[in-house]
């Protein structure tokens, strides 16, 4: 899976074109108090240029909170995540896996846990 994969919200308004460094190997949840409200898989890709928006930029949302290390994307229109920059390390980008073309989550098997109440960069 380390070719470009297609990435899409919802609605269909936003469109990334996404290249994943380990394939699914490094999908992971985690369990930050943002995180684990969203509920979402998230792969890593480089940055910035793991992460390609074919369309929709203008539909794009950020948010972010605290340090604003961690930025996270979502579609303005149906607000389904797309992406984020990682606080963890900000030279990679998490991608919504869920939002995959051709992948379903539910066929994934037991996806792994980080630690995300417990930060380093919170210490």
């Amino acid at each position: 899976m380390s070719d470009w994969k297609k990435l899409t919200c919802h609605c269909g308004n936003v469109e990334l074109r996404v290249k994943l460094k380990d394939g699914l190997n490094t999908a992971r949840r985690c369990n930050c108090s943002f995180c684990r409200r969203r509920g979402a898989i998230a792969a890593t890709t480089e940055y910035p240029d793991g992460v390609e928006v074919i369309k929709g930029a203008d539909k794009l949302t950020l948010y972010t909170w605290g340090t604003g290390a961690a930025q996270h994307y979502f579609c303005k229109t149906c607000g389904i995540y797309t992406h984020h920059r990682r606080r963890s390390n900000p030279n990679e980008y998490g991608i919504n896996v869920a939002a995959l073309e051709g992948v379903d989550p539910a066929k994934l098997g037991e996806i792994a846990w980080i630690d995300g109440v417990n930060h380093s960069s919170d210490r």
